[in-house]
C-alpha cells in the first residue's frame, strides 16, 4: 500500500468521523465489516483520540463500533448465505479460489465457526472479510452474532485505547510515533506476503467457469 492511499484513507476516515461524530464511526465500521477495506486500525484510533480530546466518550466509540460491526457482518453474512457459493463457483477464476477452497471452508465454519468468528474479529485483515465465509457455511445466526460482538468489543476496546494513549503521548514520547509507523508498516509487510502466497497457491487450483462440479 503506497504512502499516498495511507494518507487518503486516514484523510476519508478522520473527515467522516469528524463530520458524522458516532454515527460516522457507524458508518465506516458497517462498511469495514461488510467486506470494504475502510481499516478499523485507523477508524477506532482516531476515535480514541477525539476521545482524548473530550469530544467522545470510550464507551459510546466502542457501542457505536459494535453497532457497526454488527449491521455490516448482517449484509455480508446474508450475501454469502444467499449467493456466496455460486458467485465464487462462478466467479472464483478472478478471485483465485477453487471449490476444494469453498468445501474446506465451509466444513471449517461448520466445525469451528464460533472460535474463528471470534478470533477473526481481533485479526487485521481477516476481520474485514470472515462474515462473507461465514454466511456461506450458514452458521446460526444467533451464535454468529455473539461471537462477532464479543470479538469486535475486545478489538474496538484495544485500538481505541491505543488511539487514547497515542494522544496524550503523541508530542511528548517519540516512542509512540515510532511504533505508529512501525505498526502500519509490519501491516504493509503482512498484506504483500499473505497476497504472494495466496496467488502462488491458487493460481492452478482457481475456479474456472467450464470446469465441472465437483463430485459430491
Amino acid at each position: 500500500m503506497s504512502e499516498k492511499i495511507v494518507v487518503w484513507v486516514f484523510q476519508f476516515v478522520t473527515h467522516i468521523i469528524s463530520a458524522g461524530g458516532y454515527a460516522g464511526i457507524v458508518a465506516l465500521v458497517t462498511l469495514n465489516s461488510g467486506g470494504v477495506p475502510v481499516p478499523s486500525e485507523v477508524i477506532l484510533p482516531f476515535s480514541g483520540y477525539l476521545v482524548y480530546v473530550g469530544r467522545f466518550h470510550f464507551a459510546l466509540v466502542i457501542l457505536a463500533a459494535a453497532l457497526g460491526c454488527n449491521i455490516g457482518s448482517a449484509i455480508a453474512y446474508w450475501i454469502g448465505a444467499r449467493g456466496g457459493r455460486p458467485l465464487v463457483e462462478r466467479y472464483g477464476n478472478w478471485v483465485l479460489m477453487s471449490r476444494h477452497d469453498l468445501d474446506r471452508m465451509t466444513w471449517f465454519f461448520s466445525r469451528y465457526g464460533s472460535i474463528a468468528v471470534l478470533l477473526g474479529r481481533m485479526l487485521p485483515v481477516v476481520q474485514t472479510f470472515v462474515a462473507f465465509p461465514a454466511g456461506i457455511a450458514r452458521m446460526p445466526r444467533l451464535r454468529f452474532h455473539l461471537y462477532t460482538t464479543a470479538g469486535a468489543l475486545v478489538w474496538y476496546s484495544c485500538l481505541s485505547w491505543f488511539g487514547m494513549k497515542l494522544g496524550e503521548k503523541w508530542h511528548t514520547d517519540p516512542r509512540f510515533q515510532q511504533a505508529f509507523h512501525r505498526f502500519h508498516l509490519v501491516v504493509e509487510i503482512a498484506l504483500l506476503a499473505a497476497f504472494v502466497w495466496f496467488v502462488g497457491t491458487h493460481w492452478k487450483n482457481r475456479v474456472r467457469p467450464n470446469d465441472a462440479p465437483a463430485e459430491r
